[in-house]
């Protein structure tokens, strides 16, 4: 296991996150456990969650029970400076999250609160913004995606706003650093830019989804994670389980995420059985599993902070492990950028 920096910090986070998202509805507590436990055994460090946790389905009922679960192990365990650990404020749209409100100064102090109550900490390692108040391309809006121009003077009172209050909770002791999730190069920019001029907690990090057949972060926010040493936290990077090749010719096997959140929120597609068997049989003459070669990828990406993975046995969480071995050499990284050619965006 490798470790990185976490932005410009001084902490080290292993390049392996554990995810948790499926903790409280898939998986019991035992099984969480278990899967921390094998995760730290392994040399993982980081543990990702967020209020909105799980999302296996997601729902009021279960709202929160997530960061529970984790509060539940480090108080068991004693271990909670043993690891990193990073949470994330819901924004706009889910109703049963303080009524769907956007993020603010009262959002974020009510989330925070709730968060370290559940999680029986004092502090958060990385608070993150789980996606921004403005319009984006993430969740495959990128399909109809039509940004146009805002008031940027209201947009920059509110995104000081936002990071004078999480100053306010830095000096506090309550949280270590920032993040965003779900956003886009000029939003990335804009927190650097207002959080240079103002002298207030700067990003160190940015969590979207990235994998073989998702790769938006190529381009833009690759030029600026690497420059402004805001690296990624990919998540998805199986592509919600597509990329093992289990949903290959329109197969939903029993017990799948798939049969709980139909159309694996809008990945399913028409277009994906092409890329994947090509991306299936490339691992297969290479004599390892199809997602084992798609984290490998992940974690050799010039810009990766830590990849994040979940799984709900512990058979699948061995294996996404075992991926940190594995070195893909250059003639396989030009047939993964041959097939990526062919299909570059199929979901």
């Amino acid at each position: 296991m490798r470790y990185n920096a976490l932005g410009e910090t001084n902490i080290k986070v292993s390049e392996i996150c554990l995810g948790s998202m499926t903790w409280g509805t898939q998986n019991s507590y035992a099984e969480a456990r278990a899967q921390i436990d094998l995760a730290i055994e392994c040399g993982v460090n980081f543990i990702d969650t967020a209020e909105l946790y799980p999302t296996t389905p997601l729902s009021a009922e279960t709202h929160g029970q997530t960061e529970v679960i984790i509060g539940e192990y480090i108080n068991e365990r004693k271990c909670r400076h043993d690891l990193v650990l990073a949470t994330k404020v819901a924004g706009s749209g889910v109703s049963h999250i303080r009524n769907g409100d956007k993020i603010s100064r009262d959002t974020i102090t009510k989330a925070l609160e709730q968060s370290l109550t559940r999680l029986q900490t004092d502090y958060i390692d990385l608070y993150q913004l789980h996606w921004p108040n403005r319009g984006h391309y993430h969740f495959r809006k990128n399909w109809h995606y039509n940004p146009t121009p805002i008031d940027r003077s209201s947009h920059d009172s509110e995104v000081a706003e936002i990071l004078e209050t999480l100053q306010k909770h830095v000096d506090a002791g309550k949280i270590r650093n920032i993040g965003l999730s779900n956003e886009t190069a000029w939003g990335t920019s804009a927190f650097l830019q207002i959080s240079g001029s103002k002298t207030l907690p700067r990003i160190v990090s940015i969590q979207n989804e990235y994998s073989l057949i998702c790769r938006w972060f190529d381009l833009d926010l690759a030029e600026l994670s690497l420059n402004e040493k805001v690296g990624l936290l990919a998540y998805s990077p199986l592509a919600a389980g597509i990329l093992t090749g289990k949903y290959l010719n329109g197969k939903i096997p029993e017990g799948s995420r798939a049969t709980i959140k139909p159309g694996l929120d809008g990945r399913l597609t028409e277009h994906l059985n092409l890329p994947v068997q090509s991306y299936v049989n490339l691992a297969e003459s290479l004599g390892i599993a199809p997602a084992q070669m798609a984290l490998s990828f992940c974690l050799a990406r010039p810009f990766m902070t830590s990849v994040i993975i979940g799984a709900t046995t512990q058979e699948q969480l061995q294996s996404a492990l075992t991926s940190t071995e594995i070195r893909l050499n250059d003639d396989t990284l030009r047939e993964i950028q041959n097939i990526y050619r062919q299909y570059p965006a199929p979901m």
